[in-house]
């Protein structure tokens, strides 16, 4: 099942790489669509931002409150095409595989099996 972000309209699908410098989060929504639609990825190095990416394969994780490290990481992909193309390909592919619906639900029944067999 392809999962895509029809939430968000044409936002993700026509931008090239989505910015949340967040200090802690739950998993983002925000970051999991932006990989479903094929964007790369920069956020911050803080639980939920690290989990929803690959650093280095689908983004770039950044110090919190670090506005140096934000600029330098937002604009090195902005100027390097062909690593900005790989993150969000590779984002896609792991959107897909990991966080959709048919996956997250398989892993929660996986769960509940093992729950129930403890």
């Amino acid at each position: 099942m392809a999962w895509s972000c029809r939430r968000h309209g044409p936002w993700f699908t026509s931008t090239a790489i989505v910015c949340l410098p967040s200090y802690r989060e739950g998993m983002p929504k925000a970051l999991l669509e932006a990989a479903a639609a094929g964007c790369a990825v920069v956020t911050t190095d803080t639980t939920g931002c690290r989990e929803a990416i690959e650093f280095g394969v689908t983004g770039d994780l950044v110090p919190v409150r670090d506005a140096d490290a934000l600029a330098t990481a937002l604009l090195s992909l902005i100027k390097d095409e062909a690593r900005r193309l790989s993150y969000g390909e590779k984002g896609r592919q792991r959107a897909v595989g990991r966080f959709s619906v048919d996956s997250v639900v398989q892993q929660t029944v996986g769960i509940y099996r093992e729950l129930l067999n403890a």
